[in-house]
């Protein structure tokens, strides 16, 4: 447990960004301000590995608790990221193989417990909302901490763990597309022993999706167990087991028809569905077995260690419609329209992909001073074995007869079909397409690095310093082609803490990721990452609340350079770069909590474009309502999400920007809780991104959610 004698709003924000129990002091029972209560602890195991409240952290955090996420009516990961500064949630729209999530301009690896949990795409599960307390966005390069990475930074979601107050919860949800879900969520001790600990969540779903023939049919189970083995000793292990059953929402829509008009005043429905409904299918996969320890050596040093294994798979086949560009005399007429009115060729993929995760991370964590110096030094090792594997083909337009431009004979137009009103024929499909079958690469990589970390506290001073070295070992099979890599990272930060709350800081922070390939016989090198960050952080004494600015300049190097020979050397000469500023806040008035966020980026690729799919301007708002006194009980809370406009990778095809409106009512009585979520309320048509290679992702329709929970 942990006291702190701030303001009741100020013990949930850094409750919320750090995931500890604040429990207000005796002072504040005595007073007559109300008194909020965050349930959770303290975790070396969050996106900083420290429990140092991020307001005292010289660089940028974003933080949703469960809670947070439930009122803004998330219903999958990337949802949580919608009401966060300078991070793309749905940067693909409606999905249902993975959240697809950038920060500051890209894409970033997903992480859960501190772990990497994710490896390429289409080998996994993604992870359920309700398995976890909260999700935590770290921003920019972090590769003292993680080894190689993104200098956009990373995502980590932090599971439940049991606790030793009992709570037990059953939630019951129906929405539209004939949603049903139902959740348990338990924890408590083992047959009354204080010394062992357990928690069960399952969350069993099935639904249909906006997109006609996409369901989401989800099992979940997950179960954990803590044993405290001493005051000084604690052993939680943790096991996921998910299966789904979906299909594809993204249908790779052509560009006429969606963001382009199309000559014949026809529009695409978002709704439209290209695949064939006895093909299609996205079905994976995961276990996942965990192990979080920590053990306090005395009261200057701890140990930390947390390790996972995981196993998972998935079966994905697709067809859709296989536009191959706007050039291309196959598929569109002179005049720029598509093929016979919209009729064209489908192409067919199938992806069988499985990956294997070995991880261990060994932490020591010492606070002690010299004179009157404090530190809270970070020592660590990480080692790490992943191995993924994939088979399947990619048919290219198999019903078209190249050399005529029209149907094959054989097949007819039995595999075509109409972008505008497509009609799903019973064609058995497999025994044609099973001679491009092929085993594809599997790749082994294998990862352990050293770091060290220190804050160094002096008056109102703080500074970290850290370095990190990797070496990465990549093999691919059968062409047995190897990759290693060694590296050194580096990161300092500095932040001032004013007694009047406001502290500003600057940081510097590196990020390395390995290239497979080569270039004309000579090994790639590692793209690289810096990024300089300046900022200020405000926590004010006069009233409830919390401000973070940050003004960030990141550079991306040893990328492919478009503008370079092919044969040349310097073929990784290309640089991107991003330049951009971010604004959160929190704040409390009365009955009232007002969230704001706004960002603003500058992005230039290696070839001088603006980056893909990235939101130059962003801004959102979430106003939450929960009365004392006479209307106890009742909450309420009402959100706006703005995404500029972006661009499709060359500057040619802009998507528009588009403003949502999210509501949430609901009443809590006794141990009932009702609430009501919609999201998209006005159920406005937009499109998340549209791509130059041709193709545009629609965004998300509205979703209405009751909820229905039940605690005891």
């Amino acid at each position: 447990m942990f006291n702190f004698s701030r303001t009741p709003l100020t013990l949930a924000i850094l409750s919320a960004c750090t995931a500890f129990t604040a429990q207000a002091n005796d002072d504040a029972v005595d007073t007559d301000i109300e008194r909020i209560e965050v349930y959770g602890k303290l975790s070396h195991y969050s996106a900083t590995k420290s429990d140092t409240p991020i307001m005292d952290v010289a660089r940028s955090v974003s933080i949703e608790d469960l809670s947070q996420i439930i009122d803004k009516g998330a219903l999958n990961l990337d949802d949580t990221f919608t009401y966060s500064a300078g991070v793309t949630g749905q940067t693909y729209g409606f999905a249902t193989r993975g959240d697809w999530i950038k920060v500051r301009g890209l894409n970033v690896p997903q992480y859960q417990d501190s772990l990497q949990s994710l490896f390429g795409n289409y080998n996994n599960t993604r992870p359920d909302i309700f398995t976890l307390e909260q999700v935590e966005i770290l921003k920019g390069p972090a590769s003292v901490l993680y080894g190689k990475g993104s200098p956009g930074g990373l995502v980590n979601t932090v599971s439940k763990t049991p606790k030793a107050e009992a709570a037990h919860q059953v939630n019951v949800e129906i929405g539209n597309f004939n949603r049903k879900q139902v959740s348990i969520d338990s924890t408590g001790t083992i047959a009354g022993n204080e010394d062992w600990l357990y928690r069960f969540v399952s969350v069993i779903r099935d639904s249909d999706t906006q997109v006609q023939h996409v369901q989401d049919k989800s099992k979940v189970f997950a179960p954990s167990i803590t044993w405290l083995a001493s005051d000084q000793t604690e052993i939680t292990m943790l096991l996921n087991y998910t299966d789904t059953e979906s299909d594809t929402g993204a249908q790779f829509l052509p560009l006429q028809g969606t963001l382009l008009p199309a000559p014949n005043g026809k529009k695409i429905a978002s709704d439209t569905y290209l695949g064939l409904p006895n093909f299609n299918k996205y079905d994976a996969e995961t276990l996942a077995f965990t192990v979080m320890a920590k053990h306090e050596i005395n009261d200057y040093w701890q140990l930390s260690a947390n390790a996972r294994y995981t196993d998972a798979s998935a079966d994905y086949q697709q067809a859709w419609g296989a536009f191959l560009g706007a050039g291309n005399r196959y598929i569109y007429n002179a005049d720029g329209s598509l093929y016979k009115d919209g009729t064209v060729p489908r192409t067919f993929y199938r992806n069988d992909a499985t990956s294997e995760q070995k991880v261990i991370d060994v932490r020591l964590l010492g606070e002690f001073s010299t004179g009157n110096i404090d530190h809270k030094i970070l020592i660590g090792t990480q080692y790490q074995n992943v191995t993924t594997d994939t088979a399947g083909y990619y048919a290219a337009a198999p019903g078209l007869d190249y050399s005529t431009g029209l149907p094959d004979s054989t097949l007819g137009d039995s595999l075509w079909v109409n972008v505008f009103n497509p009609q799903y024929v019973d064609v058995d499909v497999d025994a044609m397409l099973e001679q491009y079958y092929k085993n594809g690469d599997e790749t082994n990589s294998k990862d352990i690095g050293i770091y060290i970390s220190d804050q160094i506290d002096i008056d109102l001073w703080s500074i970290t310093l850290g370095a990190r070295y990797d070496d990465s070992e990549s093999i691919v099979r059968p062409s047995n082609k190897k990759r290693a890599d060694s590296e050194l990272s580096l990161s300092a930060g500095l932040i001032y803490k004013f007694e009047n709350g406001i502290s500003p800081y600057v940081n510097y922070a590196e990020s390395f990721e390995p290239v497979i390939g080569s270039n004309v016989g000579e090994t790639l090198k590692p793209q690289r990452g810096e990024q300089i960050e300046l900022g200020v952080k405000y926590v004010p004494t006069a009233f409830d609340g919390f401000f973070t600015l940050a003004w960030f300049d990141i550079e991306q190097t040893n990328l492919s350079d478009p503008n370079s020979n092919p044969q040349d050397f310097k073929q990784q000469s290309g640089k991107a770069k991003i330049t951009g500023i971010e604004f959160e806040s929190l704040t409390a008035f009365g009955d009232f909590t007002l969230e704001l966020n706004a960002s603003k980026l500058d992005t230039e690729s290696a070839g001088g474009y603006k980056l893909d799919s990235v939101p130059e301007k962003q801004a959102s708002a979430w106003l939450n309502y929960k009365p004392m006194g006479n209307f106890e009980g009742f909450k309420s809370g009402l959100g706006v999400r703005y995404s500029g406009e972006s661009y499709d990778g060359t500057d040619t095809y802009r998507t528009p920007s588009y403003t949502l409106a999210d509501f949430m009512i609901g009443y809590e009585v006794e141990q009932w809780d009702f609430a009501l979520n919609v999201r998209n309320l006005a159920d406005k048509n937009y499109y998340a991104t549209c791509l130059g290679r041709g193709d545009c992702f629609p965004g998300k329709e509205r979703t209405i959610v009751g909820r229905v929970s039940y605690n005891f």
